[in-house]
Order: C-alpha cells, then sequence, then structure tokens
C-alpha cells in the first residue's frame, strides 16, 4: 500500500471514532510505529488531523464551515447509515429533492435501484452518482461554488415555483431546540429554504454532532421539519429536548 493510501485509510478509521490510538493504528494496518507516527506527522502538516497523547483524532474546524473534503471522510459509518435509512423512505415513482451536503451524499447509492424517480439536485457528487441511472434528474441551475461541489441559484435563475417535491432531504450545519436547523451558507440556505416550502415532507439528514449548534444562517424552525433522521451517537437528552415538538427523530443504526 503507498503511504497516501494508507494515511487515507487512516482518515478512514479516524472518522469513525473521536480518538484512534497508535496502538490501534499498528494492530489494523500492520505496520510499525515508526510508519505510524510519520504517517501521522503528515497528516497534521496538512491541517487534517491533530495527535492527543497516545493517538490522534480528525482536526474540527473552531470557525466557519469545514471544507467538504474534511465532511465527506469525517463521521464516514454514520453519514452512511444515515443515508441508507433516508433511501427507505422513498418509494417507487416519488419525487425528492437531495441537498448538497456530505451526509445526503449517501442516499444516492441507495436509491439507483428504485422505479421511475424525478430526483431534483444541486449536489454535483450526486449527479455524478446518478447519472447512468434510468431516473429522471433534474439538476437546479446557477452558480457553481466549487469548494462545495454544489450549485446555488435565485429565483430569477431557476423557476422554483414549478416544483413539487413530495419528499426533500436536506442538509445542517446544527440542530437547536429553540432556533431549528441553520447552516453556514447564505446562498445554500435560501435554496434550503425555498425548498422546504415546496415540499410536503421533509427530511433533515444530519450526523448527531449538529444538535445542540447554532451556526450562521437559520434555515428553518422545528415546526416546518417532519423528521430528523440521524445516527445512534445521538444522547438521550438531545431526544427528550425534542419530544414535545411534532417533529421526530429517527436513529440509524450504525
Amino acid at each position: 500500500m503507498l503511504p497516501i493510501e494508507r494515511q487515507n485509510k487512516f482518515l478512514e478509521l479516524l472518522s469513525t471514532k473521536d480518538v484512534v490510538t497508535i496502538s490501534e493504528f499498528i494492530s489494523e494496518f500492520d505496520i510499525s510505529i515508526e510508519t505510524v507516527r510519520r504517517d501521522l506527522s503528515i497528516l497534521e502538516k496538512q491541517n487534517k488531523i491533530e495527535k492527543v497523547y497516545g493517538g490522534a483524532r480528525l482536526k474540527d474546524p473552531t470557525f466557519g464551515e469545514p471544507t467538504m473534503e474534511n465532511r465527506m471522510i469525517n463521521k464516514l459509518l454514520q453519514k452512511e447509515s444515515i443515508g441508507k435509512k433516508c433511501s427507505e423512505f422513498i418509494n417507487d415513482g416519488d419525487c425528492i429533492f437531495i441537498d448538497s451536503g456530505s451526509t445526503t451524499f449517501h442516499i444516492a447509492k441507495h436509491i439507483i435501484n428504485k422505479k421511475r424517480l424525478t430526483i431534483i439536485t444541486n449536489s454535483i457528487p450526486v449527479l455524478n452518482q446518478l447519472l447512468n441511472s434510468e431516473h429522471e434528474i433534474i439538476i437546479i441551475g446557477g452558480k457553481v461554488r466549487h469548494n462545495e461541489r454544489s450549485i446555488v441559484s435565485y429565483d430569477y435563475i431557476f423557476n422554483f415555483s414549478q416544483l413539487n417535491i413530495q419528499k426533500s432531504f436536506i442538509c445542517a450545519g446544527g440542530i437547536t431546540v429553540e432556533n431549528g436547523i441553520s447552516d453556514f451558507n447564505m446562498q445554500e440556505a435560501v435554496i434550503r429554504k425555498t425548498i422546504i416550502e415546496r415540499s410536503k415532507e421533509v427530511f433533515v439528514a444530519a450526523d448527531s454532532r449538529k444538535f445542540g449548534k447554532d451556526v450562521t444562517i437559520n434555515i428553518a424552525s422545528l415546526d416546518k421539519i417532519d423528521y430528523i433522521i440521524t445516527d445512534s451517537n445521538i444522547t438521550k437528552s438531545h431526544v427528550n429536548n425534542f419530544n414535545k415538538f411534532k417533529v421526530k427523530i429517527i436513529i440509524a443504526q450504525d
């Protein structure tokens, strides 16, 4: 295995746990302690991880939106389980919206074999995943956000008023009982607000770390959301906080 391949495998392993010890790296990859330390030093210089006593963890940015590159590998198993659970709510013949984001991306692979779907999306990775499927795909037109691999638009570019969506699957940077769901980018938030208004059912796909966080731009209050699908690491206290609202928390098993 090439060093860069092994380092990417390191990142995948780190995405499944808060901290991975040096002994776990040695056991998982059957390599020496010197190799582990060398690879971790390279990843630390790339600003992808931070070393802790006896091991390492993925670096979590303190300010602003984490990059799509980091989010696509962070908490990978949890996001895959959320994507699979979301797909269970999609029926043959549905018209759905799949948001741009590292969690909603994992819905696409689980719906390839469903029948007669109409899929609306602003996600370039989702488009690429489904390009060879038989589904009807509508890509929202507008400006490409290169770093996010997404497309942002406005009513004067794309006619949202003609959309009639049965189920939308929305991403979020933060979820609180007080302010509902929020995210980092104004343009992405505008699309999400509009899509929510055009949808019969709204699903938020978000890993458990998003709970209890308020980020830059408010998208929707909880009364606009029907379901939040998250991973099994969500705490009981967070679940209990949502009991008084109509929104239903659904936990995907890893």
